[in-house]
C-alpha cells in the first residue's frame, strides 16, 4: 500500500491538519513529515493494517529513527483518556481553548489538535515566529474567542518553557493557563522551581510516539505543592518496571507496528505477547496518593558503563543543577558524556556553559566540588567549558554530537 506523504509547514500547520482530515475520510494511511523532509525516512511500500491512520517518526528506544503506525482510533482513545483526566480536575474539556505551539509532524503537535477536535473545543495554532515574541503572545491570545472565559490549555517542551519564563511578558502570558503540559524531555529541577515560584500551573507528563502521547501526568496543584516526577498513569494505562529497570507500558493505544532502517522490508510488532511495550527509559514507580508515581531515571541507551558501574548521567546533571541553584551559581547548562577509555571503559566528561562567558572560570572552580561525594565511576575526570552547549529544537540533548565535540576538546 502506498502511504501518502504529508509535509507540515511550521508557519501554517493548519494546511496539513485540513489535508489529514481529508485523508482520514478517504481511509488512507498518511506519513507526517517536516516541510523540508529533514532526516525522517520515508516508509516504503508495505502491506499496511486497515486504515485510516498516521505514521509518525520516533527516536525509538535504540536511539535510531523509526516510524510508528497509529490508527485514527488510537488518537481518539488518547484524547478520551486526557479528557477524563481534565474532568477529574474539574475542567470541562469541551469548554476549553487548546493552544498549540508544537510541530504538527510530531505526536506532541498532532495530539493537541486532535484533542480539540475530539472534545469540540477551540484550538489555536502558535507559530514558531510568534513563540519567539513573548510581548505579542498575550495580545494575540486576548483576541481569541474564549480567552479568560474558558480554561486555557497549553503544551510545551522544556526549552520553550525556559525561554518564556525568562521574559516578564512570557511569564505573564503563562499565568493565564489552567494547565501547562510539559513533556518531550526531562524538566530540570531548576526550571521546575522557577515555575513554582512564579505560580505557573505546570503538569509534567510522560509519553511517546509509541503510546500516542502522554500516559502519565502530574496535576497542577500537586506540581505547585512540590511533587516530583512525571505523575500517575491515565485511566487507560498500565505501568511496570522490567527486570532490567526499563519502564514498560500497556495500553490500548500503543502503535500497531513500527518500521526502522535496520529491518526495512517489514513492519515489526511493538509489544510482547502480553501487550507490553518496553521503553528505552530507566524508571521507578513509587507509591502516591493516586496509586503510583512515575520517576524517570534516564535513558537506558544513555546509560554509561564506567569502571564496571552503570551510571545515569541525567541524574548527575540534575544534582549539579540543584546545587548550582542552591549556591546561586551562573550555570546555564551542564551535560555529562562518556568518552571511550582503556581503563574506565567510558571516562566521564562534563561540558559546562555559564550564563555569561566571563563567568565560566569562576563556575568551573566551584562546580566540580559538588561531585566529590559521588563514586569514582560517577566522578567526571574532566570539566570543560562549552559556550555553544545547547539542547536541540525539541528540547533534548543530541548526546552523540556533544560526545564527539568533547572528544575533540580533550
Amino acid at each position: 500500500m502506498v502511504v501518502q506523504m504529508l509535509p507540515c509547514w511550521p508557519e501554517a500547520p493548519q494546511l496539513a491538519a485540513e489535508a489529514l482530515v481529508d485523508h482520514f475520510a478517504a481511509n488512507r494511511w498518511v506519513q507526517l513529515v517536516p516541510q523540508s523532509g529533514g532526516s525522517v525516512p520515508k516508509l516504503p511500500d508495505l502491506e499496511m493494517p486497515p486504515g485510516p491512520g498516521v505514521v509518525v517518526a520516533s527516536g525509538g528506544s535504540s536511539g535510531q529513527p523509526r516510524l510508528c503506525l497509529q490508527p485514527q482510533q488510537h488518537l481518539q482513545r488518547s484524547a478520551e483518556a486526557t479528557a477524563q483526566w481534565l474532568t477529574d480536575l474539574g475542567i470541562s474539556p469541551e469548554q476549553s481553548v487548546v493552544f498549540n505551539p508544537l510541530p504538527f509532524h510530531h505526536v506532541s503537535g498532532l495530539m493537541p489538535w486532535w484533542r480539540s477536535r475530539a472534545w469540540g473545543a477551540s484550538h489555536v495554532w502558535l507559530s514558531p515566529k510568534r513563540m519567539k515574541q513573548p510581548s505579542d503572545l498575550l495580545h494575540f491570545s486576548e483576541q481569541q474567542p474564549g480567552w479568560r472565559e474558558k480554561a486555557a490549555l497549553l503544551s510545551l517542551v522544556p526549552t520553550q518553557l525556559a525561554r518564556l519564563i525568562g521574559e516578564p511578558a512570557g511569564r505573564t502570558w503563562l499565568e493565564h493557563f489552567s494547565v501547562i503540559w510539559v513533556g518531550g524531555a526531562a524538566l530540570s529541577d531548576e526550571l521546575a522551581q522557577r515555575a513554582r515560584s512564579a505560580g505557573l500551573r505546570l503538569s509534567p507528563c510522560y509519553g511517546a510516539t509509541e503510546t500516542t502521547a502522554m500516559v502519565t501526568v502530574v496535576a497542577p496543584e500537586a506540581f505547585l505543592a512540590g511533587e516530583l516526577g512525571c505523575g500517575s498513569p491515565l485511566v487507560d494505562v498500565g505501568l511496570r518496571i522490567s527486570s532490567e529497570g526499563a519502564l514498560q507500558v500497556q495500553t490500548s493505544r500503543l502503535a500497531v507496528g513500527c518500521w526502522s532502517a535496520d529491518q526495512p522490508n517489514q513492519l515489526m510488532p511493538l509489544t510482547d505477547a502480553a501487550g507490553w511495550w518496553t521503553s528505552g527509559d530507566a524508571a521507578l514507580l513509587e507509591p502516591s496518593q493516586l496509586g503510583r508515581r512515575l520517576l524517570i531515571q534516564g535513558r537506558l541507551d544513555g546509560a554509561l558503563l564506567s569502571g564496571g558501574e552503570v551510571v545515569f548521567p541525567e541524574r548527575l546533571e540534575q544534582y549539579l543543577w540543584r546545587q548550582a541553584q542552591c549556591h546561586d551559581l551562573p550555570l546555564r547548562d551542564v551535560l555529562i558524556v562518556g568518552i571511550p577509555n582503556p581503563v574506565w571503559g567510558q571516562q566521564l566528561v562534563a561540558l559546562v556553559r555559564a550564563n555569561k562567558p566571563e563567568e565560566l572560570d569562576a563556575l568551573l572552580a566551584v562546580l566540580p566540588s559538588f561531585s566529590t561525594a559521588w563514586s569514582a565511576a560517577e566522578h567526571p575526570k574532566r570539566w570543560l567549558g562549552c559556550a555553544e552547549l545547547e539542547r536541540n529544537a525539541a528540547g533534548k540533548w543530541d548526546r552523540s554530537y556533544w560526545r564527539g565535540l568533547a572528544t575533540k576538546l580533550l
